[in-house]
Parts: C-alpha cells; sequence; structure tokens
C-alpha cells in the first residue's frame, strides 16, 4: 500500500467532516469577517488554481510577507495544494535582511500585505521579474490583487503529483550567528508533527477548540497549530496585525477560546490588562507559553489569579518547531506550587522523537536532573540538513545539535539551563550578542566590551552592554551611535562603562561573572555608569 502523509489531506478533511466549523477575522480588536471551513475550502483551491496559471510550478517558492489574518491562513494550504512550497517571512527583519532571505530562497512570488510591501524594496530591485501579489488595499502599480486572483482563479481540480517527502514549507532562522539558514519541511514531516501537535499529553488541539492564532502565522509555522486547527476541526480565530493586550483579552472573551499560545512576555502585558480590566479568560483551557523560558511568578499570576491553566512548549525551526510539552504529572494536580515547578520546565519529549545528552567529547550523559549537556534531537519532523547550505556542523551521525545546555530528570522533564555562544532570546526573538558587541567595536570610542543576557521583567531578557571605552564617551553617546547599525530592539536596555572586564585562566571575557557583579535592567529602559 501506498498513501503517502500529505497536509493537503487536511484541507479535505475539513470540508467533509468540519465544513460549519468557523473562522473568525479580528483587525484592531473588533470582528471583520467570518466564514466556514467550506468557504475556505472554495477559496484555497481557486487560489491554488490562480498561482499555477501564474506559472508556479511544483517545488517553488511562493513567500508571505502578512500579519494572522484569513488570507494568509489560506495560503497556508493553497500553496502545498498547487504542489509549491510556503515561505513564510519574518516581517520584523530589516528590508536588506528579507531581501537575503528571499534571494537565497529563490522565491517565484511573495504575497505581502500593503502595510509591509515597502520592506520588499531591496528585494524588488535585485529581483524585478519577481512576482508580487498585495493581501490587502489597492496595490500599487505592477503588484497583483489577491482578491481578484481568487475570484478569476479556476478550481484547481487535479493539482499537481506531489510525494510526501517534497518540501511543502519552508521559514528560516533568525541568523544570529551568521546568515539566517532555511530550514525546509516535508509535507509527511508536518503531516506526523500535526498529529503530534493533537496528543492527549501534548497540546491536546481537538474539535472542541476554538483556537486564537496569537503566535505570529510567519514564526514557525505559528508553532504547526493552524494545521493541527483544520485536521482536528476546531474554530480558528485570527487577531490581525500586532493586536494589543486589551484586543487579545476581548477576542478571548468575545469567542470563549479555548487554546492560544503566546510568547511571555506577551502574556506579561495580558496578565497586566486582565488583572486591571477584569477581564474574563476562563474560557481557556490551555495558554502554552514558548519561546523563552517563563518565569515562576508568570505562571502563578496566569494560574491563581486568573485561573487560566498554563503549559510550556519547547521547541526550534529546525524541529517544526515542537519538541517538548510540560504537562506536568499527576503528583503536581493539587499543589500548585509543584504544578508551577514543572510548567518552568521545558517538559517531556513528544512521541516520535529521540534525544541525547552529550558532553563536550560526545559522550552520553546520564539523565539525572543533574549532569548538563548539549542536547541532540533526531526523529521524522527534525531536519538533517539545512535548505540549500548543508551546514554540516550542526550535526553529528544524523542528529541535529541543538546548541542548548540542559538537564534531563530521571523522569524525563527536560530543563534548559544555558545557550551556547551566549545568544539572548528577549521577547521571543533571539539577539546575538557578539554581533552587537561587534557593532558596539565599530565606535572610534570604545576598546573592549561583553554583552551578556540580564532579566527583564517584561521582555524575560535584554542585552547588557559593559564596555571599556578609550576615551571618556556617555552611554547616550554609544547608543545614538549604534541605531544606524542594528535593529531597534537588539539596542542594549543598558550600557556600563567600565575600566575593565573579568577574564577567565585562558584571557577570555568571564561572562558568567560579569553578570554576577553588574546590576541588571529594570522594566524601563535605563542607562548606567559603573567604574571597577
Amino acid at each position: 500500500m501506498s498513501n503517502p502523509l500529505l497536509i493537503t489531506e487536511f484541507l479535505h478533511r475539513a470540508r467533509d467532516l468540519f465544513g460549519g466549523k468557523q473562522i473568525v477575522q479580528y483587525a484592531d480588536g473588533a470582528e471583520v469577517h467570518r466564514y466556514t471551513y467550506r468557504d475556505y475550502y472554495e477559496r484555497v483551491v481557486r487560489l491554488a488554481g490562480a498561482l499555477v496559471r501564474l506559472g508556479v510550478r511544483p517545488g517553488d517558492r511562493v513567500a508571505t510577507l502578512a500579519w494572522n489574518h484569513h488570507r494568509h491562513l489560506e495560503l497556508y494550504l493553497a500553496v502545498p495544494l498547487a504542489g509549491a512550497v510556503l515561505h513564510t517571512v519574518n516581517l520584523r527583519l530589516e528590508p536588506d535582511e528579507i531581501g537575503h532571505i528571499v534571494d537565497h530562497a529563490q522565491d517565484r512570488v511573495v504575497v505581502a500585505d500593503s502595510a509591509l510591501l515597502p520592506l520588499l524594496g531591496p528585494a524588488r530591485q535585485r529581483n524585478p521579474q519577481m512576482l508580487v501579489v498585495c493581501t490587502d488595499g489597492r496595490p500599487e502599480p505592477g503588484v497583483l490583487n489577491f482578491e481578484q486572483l481568487v475570484a478569476d482563479g479556476p478550481e484547481l481540480a487535479e493539482p499537481p503529483a506531489v510525494q510526501e517527502h517534497d518540501l511543502a514549507a519552508l521559514c528560516y532562522t533568525s541568523g544570529t550567528t551568521g546568515p539566517p539558514k532555511g530550514v525546509g519541511y516535508s509535507h509527511r514531516s508536518l503531516y506526523l508533527h500535526t498529529f503530534a501537535a493533537c496528543l492527549a499529553d501534548g497540546h491536546a488541539i481537538c474539535e472542541r477548540d476554538t483556537v486564537a492564532h496569537v503566535v505570529p502565522m510567519f514564526h514557525a509555522n505559528a508553532w504547526g497549530v493552524p494545521f493541527a486547527a483544520l485536521m482536528s476541526g476546531a474554530n480558528q480565530v485570527l487577531p490581525g496585525p500586532h493586536p494589543t493586550p486589551a484586543q487579545i483579552a476581548t477576542i478571548i472573551e468575545e469567542q470563549r477560546v479555548t487554546y492560544t499560545g503566546m510568547v511571555p512576555t506577551v502574556a506579561v502585558d495580558l496578565v497586566r490588562h486582565a488583572t486591571r480590566a477584569g477581564a474574563d479568560l476562563t474560557s481557556l483551557r490551555a495558554l502554552v507559553l514558548g519561546g523563552t523560558a517563563p518565569g515562576v511568578e508568570l505562571i502563578r499570576a496566569i494560574e491563581d489569579d486568573l485561573g487560566v491553566p498554563v503549559f510550556q512548549g519547547w521547541g526550534m525551526t529546525e524541529i517544526s518547531p515542537m519538541g517538548t510539552f510540560s504537562r506536568p504529572p499527576p503528583a503536581a494536580d493539587h499543589d500548585p506550587a509543584l504544578r508551577h515547578e514543572y510548567v518552568r520546565k521545558q517538559g517531556r519529549l513528544l512521541p516520535g522523537l529521540r534525544w541525547r545528552l552529550v558532553d563536550d567529547e560526545g559522550n552520553d550523559l546520564p539523565h539525572d536532573g543533574v549532569a548538563r549537556g548539549e542536547l541532540l534531537l533526531r526523529g521524522p519532523w527534525v531536519v538533517d540538513s539545512y535548505y540549500r547550505d548543508p551546514h554540516p556542523e550542526s550535526f553529528a551521525d544524523g542528529w541535529l545539535r541543538t546548541g542548548d545546555v540542559a538537564t534531563i530528570d530521571p523522569d524525563g522533564y527536560l530543563e534548559i539551563v544555558d545557550r551556547a555562544k551566549d545568544l539572548i532570546k528577549s521577547g521571543g526573538e533571539w539577539i546575538s550578542s557578539t554581533a552587537l558587541e561587534q557593532a558596539i567595536l565599530e565606535h572610534p570610542a570604545v576598546a573592549d566590551v561583553a554583552v551578556v543576557a540580564v532579566p527583564h521583567e517584561r521582555w524575560q531578557e535584554r542585552p547588557l552592554a559593559v564596555v571599556v571605552p578609550h576615551r571618556e564617551i556617555t552611554p547616550e553617546e554609544l547608543l545614538d551611535g549604534l541605531r544606524e547599525r542594528v535593529p531597534r530592539w537588539w539596542l542594549p536596555e543598558r550600557v556600563v562603562i567600565t575600566d575593565d572586564l573579568p577574564r577567565t585562566s585562558v584571557g577570555k571575557v568571564d561572562k558568567k561573572r560579569l553578570r554576577r557583579s553588574v546590576p541588571g535592567p529594570s522594566a524601563d529602559n535605563a542607562h548606567g555608569k559603573a567604574r571597577s
């Protein structure tokens, strides 16, 4: 028997079994569009037909530069149905970075929201033949209209032949330790990943759910949750561009949302709003935090003050992205403090995956909750090379080297305790301390610098720069010179001027000691000066 595992099967399943279920679109906190899975199916097959008529062929990349809305959700299935590869582009990158990624992916078409078209400037200049489609508003000359394509598109009666190992989607890493790397997902890998998302001890997404997509749809396929909701027949709610905490709360209340996910930064703001406004979020059976580890105080505030169960999911772009889920064991059911401690950990490995904990020589370490080593992973939705650039150093005998330092306890609960190469994760987004150090060193007054992560009430972590100057200089002068060289959200929360940096016995900057000796920033932007 040969029954290929194709994610386009989810589309037909949604039409046949859940045709009356709802997809609801919000914008600026108000409902603006509502339709059924049956309607969704009709639009998707026409959109797929339109893409084929535009010249999109099997294996071509079709990029999206869009917020969370129903047209973006249509592209999630229309592009694979056309035999092409869905490439979701991070709209928070700079135009030159987007241009590099679009060039590297060799995208045939880019579908973008009208407000985001300026981000495509460098990419369009380098590739004037690239087709651009606008999802909303009145497109500029030379840009195609999404709704017109759907209206005129022929229903794709006979989709191109696709095999389960063919790519269905493509995402790029954040590029914090070098140029962004492409991660390709096959139909088979996404199909199996979707099943894992619906497991009872995982995200447990099912037909009874109403799922709100707060996680950006450009971020690792919104954690794969749109595919899981479609396959299981859950209602879906899309909040539109950059929803505020108040708007998210309104959506949860009005639609009686049962499942949503977000980075801790968003959760912090949601808790503040809900507490102040008295919002009722108790329809939620699960609020899943990911992107960076939440603090126990945040978990406690959500569960004890708002009455909403919290879980944590851990993963990375290279694993589609889900790897573990922190559902506490039965022993924690009647012990809130113990439950919070379990949720703070990254949880247990999802079925289908395998892991190892290894030392610097590659030797396996015990799962005793004490031994710390690099986490290695393999499985049917874990990549074994990068797209068009293998990077063999990231893999070891078929295992993905995550770069995370972790412990695993005897019950199989993972805890990430450090990060390789001193990456900083702020609001769910990576910042490279090395790249930031290099940018600061470009200032002629700087002799030496070290950048470390420090805790932050809202963003979980922020970069702190400790600078040794050649001459007298203020933190404000340094930041002014840095603004043109790095993204705005990379700017250090605090700059400390000092006479020298602590060193290890081999002359390297001792960042562990540095973190202990320099105070972290508060929730508000601050700059400091210290002399050792």
